[in-house]
């Protein structure tokens, strides 16, 4: 937002310098990203009067000109067709550079010599217009400077408004910060309407859909006649980047930028029916807008219509049926309030990002927006020779009523960590334009003594304030950011809580922090990626439904991910492109499949998703390349530390990027797969080496950890005996079957079984699997020979149950 230092000063008294503005404003969260003096290139430019004015002997087209500027008088040739004596003119003296860069120097002109040039607007920067030079006032004073004479001597703040603040986005609405900040009267400028003629009302009616508009109203201005803006409102616009067109388009563009309401002039002669509907537009329906642009749109766009046609796409672009021109006498001034969301997906689909929708997306001030409304009927009526008709037609199917917002002054001193006075927040919300009233019981029991809750009324400009943090905010924002000491905030689990289930979030952050304790790096990818990516992992529908992104940033990201495997494979190519070839990470994300029937039309699972490549590393990990035992091992670390049942692992084929794809189950419950990214697949993300992955359904882990009941056993007293065996079995096995049927042998002395090593022969006809068996009695020392004898139990029940050798 390009504040005016001028423009503001119309608003409130301040009488600083536009920097230590930007330093307030930046500490109240409206940074100052840049200063700039808009016509610094023209201060060099003085005041001129033609005293004599003749034909150029030489050349019919030129003119010879002496100008007195104060402190001389000057020959000058000039080629302008409107030069004339007694003029006041824009001159340059020589040495002087134009802001266009050109450096004036003397010259001889067909002989006659010239020693400076009087300037057009254009020469000047000031328009675009070339067809003579800039006649100034009579009574504009000799000598002056012409930044003085026509105020332009101004500095302009850039402003970086955050999304929240869509009503900083005018001069006004700055000017209620700096009001506030500085406890400066704020004064908007006096509107007076001249109206005549007979109701306006009565010669239009509107119908307006209100899921569409709370609230759309309109005035009618009779006997305009279009042309330049006057100079003033042309080089107010011109200073703040907006180029001037005519007076009336002028006159909504200032009001754009002075009070945020965005308004739009349409010739009230070609609305047909002395109707003005607002409604969605029809499914496959055409409109040409302003710029000449075949528009196909959509139910969700907003359409203004006449009894027979759209003449307007609303809060976006008006069309060309009903567009302002030199032919016009009569304006129909829309002022409208519009549904942001209509807007914001209207203005993306169609790439029309204008000045209006950038405000309407953010909403603009319902009650305020009819003053906004009345001085820019004032202004074209003044500037256009118009006459205002009486009365507006108005349509408010939602009227804005303020929501009361509670605010507990203890919570204010919790959430800042220092205690503010009741004065001081009372007063700050009420410079700020709210409304504070007692919540329950009296505001003050005695001297600055708050009352348990404030019901606190927003202003209809500030739609951000809708919550007590954002109050609190507000407070801390006038209070001052830096004034606020550091400290660590005390973290306290009430008792009330205690018993209740564990948070999402919370579970999530339990999750990364068993990821990093794991000694796996987490990495944060894109949502966004490709549908070419997608498919080259053969993530068909089949396995989610794509959500196609409306409006892509690029090809690389116009579909929401369906599988966090895109995400990690492109970090294992970044990586390894990078000379990293040992790779642990995680990933802790949502994936996303299309579904109508969601408020947000998509379904969002949390996932896990775990990556291994190259080497383990160093101790404790033995030497070696990563492999199953890893990725097997790392889930059931996880499972283990939520408390959760032994998991099983069954090859299937559900992840078609995975192969071997071995499914995960806790409790006869699906919650996941792993497995080895298919070497095709891998090399196309410059693998070398195998590429183990994991993915896991954190919902169901979520629904699953809240289940689990922790159980006491006591702490073992007495050593644990092991004993390995190693099995024979035939290629084709699973492990589990073998620790099934390990398990299946009724002893109390076995405590634990695992796998510790395994080793295929050169024939590959058969497998050796090693496991530990751990033994220990809760009362007493286990001797050699009974765990000897449990050992060849546990051996030949196995041999029985299986084929397999010992």
């Amino acid at each position: 937002m390009l504040l005016s230092l001028s423009w503001l000063r119309e608003f409130v008294p301040y009488t600083g310098t536009a920097l230590e503005l930007g330093e307030k404003l930046t500490m109240l969260g409206l940074e100052m990203d840049g200063l700039s003096r808009p016509y610094a290139g023209i201060e060099n430019i003085v005041v001129g009067h033609v005293v004599e004015c003749a034909r150029h002997p030489e050349a019919e087209k030129l003119s010879v000109c002496r100008v007195d500027v104060g402190d001389e008088v000057l020959d000058i040739v000039c080629g302008a067709p409107n030069v004339a004596a007694g003029q006041k003119v824009a001159v340059i003296k020589v040495g002087s550079t134009l802001p266009n860069g050109m450096v004036i120097k003397k010259a001889k002109l067909r002989g006659a010599p010239s020693h400076g040039m009087i300037c057009s607007e254009a020469e000047l920067g000031l328009s675009d217009d070339h067809d003579g030079i800039m006649v100034l006032n009579g009574q504009s004073p000799v000598g002056a400077r012409l930044v003085d004479v026509l105020s332009l001597a101004d500095e302009v703040l850039d402003i970086s408004v955050t999304p929240n603040r869509g009503d900083c986005l005018s001069v006004l609405g700055l000017a209620r910060e700096v009001s506030a900040a500085f406890q400066l009267p704020l004064t908007l400028p006096p509107v007076a309407l001249a109206e005549s003629g007979a109701p306006a009302d009565a010669e239009i009616r509107l119908e307006v859909d209100k899921e569409l508009s709370p609230l759309y109203q309109a005035r009618i201005i009779n006997g305009v006649t279009t042309g330049k803006s006057p100079a003033w409102l042309r080089y107010r616009l011109n200073s703040i980047g907006v180029r001037a067109i005519s007076n009336m388009v002028d006159v909504t563009n200032y009001i754009l930028m002075e009070l945020g309401q965005p308004l739009h002039a349409f010739d009230c002669d070609a609305v047909q029916g002395g109707r003005v509907l607002v409604q969605g537009a029809r499914a496959g329906e055409k409109f040409i807008t302003l710029d000449g642009q075949e528009r196909l749109l959509v139910p969700g766009d907003i359409t203004i219509r006449d009894a027979q046609r759209a003449i307007g796409l609303g809060g976006v672009m008006g069309g060309l049926n009903s567009e302002i021109t030199d032919k016009s006498r009569r304006v129909f001034l829309e002022c409208a309030v519009f549904t942001p969301t209509f807007i914001r997906r209207t203005a993306r689909r169609l790439g029309l990002h204008s000045e209006a929708a950038y405000r309407f997306e953010r909403g603009v001030d319902q009650v305020g927006s009819t003053y906004a409304m009345n001085r820019a009927a004032s202004m074209i009526a003044d500037l256009a020779g118009g006459a205002v008709q009486p009365g507006v037609i108005k349509a408010e199917p939602i009227p804005f009523v303020a929501v009361p917002v509670a605010l507990r002054h203890e919570r204010i001193k919790e959430i800042l960590g220092i205690p503010l006075s009741t004065d001081f927040c009372e007063q700050t919300l009420q410079r700020l334009g709210c409304t504070v009233q007692e919540g329950c019981g009296a505001m003050r029991t005695g001297e600055n003594t708050p009352c348990v809750q404030w019901s606190v009324f927003a202003p209809s400009h500030r739609l951000d304030l809708t919550r007590e943090a954002d109050l609190i905010e507000e407070l801390a924002r006038f209070y001052g950011i830096d004034r606020i000491p550091p400290a660590l905030p005390s973290i306290m689990r009430p008792l009330e809580r205690a018993g209740l289930p564990e948070p999402k979030h919370t579970f999530r952050g339990r999750i990364k922090h068993w990821g990093r304790g794991a000694g796996l790096n987490e990495v944060i990818n894109y949502s966004f990626v490709s549908a070419k990516e997608l498919h080259s992992l053969l993530l068909t529908p089949k396995y989610g439904e794509h959500a196609a992104i409306m409006n892509p940033l690029s090809d690389e990201q116009n579909t929401l991910r369906t599988s966090l495997a895109p995400g990690l494979l492109t970090t294992l190519r970044t990586n390894l492109a990078q000379g990293n070839g040992n790779i642990r990470i995680f990933e802790v994300g949502s994936i996303f499949h299309a579904d109508p029937s969601q408020e947000t039309t998509v379904h969002e699972p949390a996932r896990l998703g775990i990556l291994l490549y190259g080497s383990r590393g160093e101790w404790p990990h033995p030497q070696g390349e990563v492999d199953y035992q890893d990725i097997k091992g790392l889930l059931e670390h996880l499972f283990a530390s939520l408390g959760l049942a032994k998991a099983s692992f069954v090859q299937e084929d559900a992840l078609p990027f995975l192969s071997p794809c071995v499914g995960v189950y806790i409790q006869g419950q699906c919650v996941g797969h792993t497995g080895k990214v298919k070497t095709d697949l891998a090399d196309g993300y410059h693998a070398r080496k195998q590429v183990w992955m994991a993915q896991i359904d954190l919902d169901a882990l979520y629904t699953l950890s809240l289940a689990a009941r922790p159980l006491f056993s006591p702490l073992a007293v007495f050593p644990p005996v092991r004993r390995d065996i190693t099995f024979m079995a035939t290629a084709g096995i699973q492990v589990d079957s073998l620790l099934q049927a390990i398990s299946s042998r009724q002893t109390a002395l076995l405590e634990d079984v695992r796998l510790i090593d395994s080793f295929t022969p050169p024939d590959g006809e058969t497998h050796n699997l090693t496991f530990r068996l751990t033994f220990r009695h809760p009362e007493r020392t286990l001797k050699d020979a009974e765990v000897d004898k449990e050992r060849d139990g546990i051996a030949t029940a196995v041999q029985k149950a299986l084929d397999v050798r010992v």
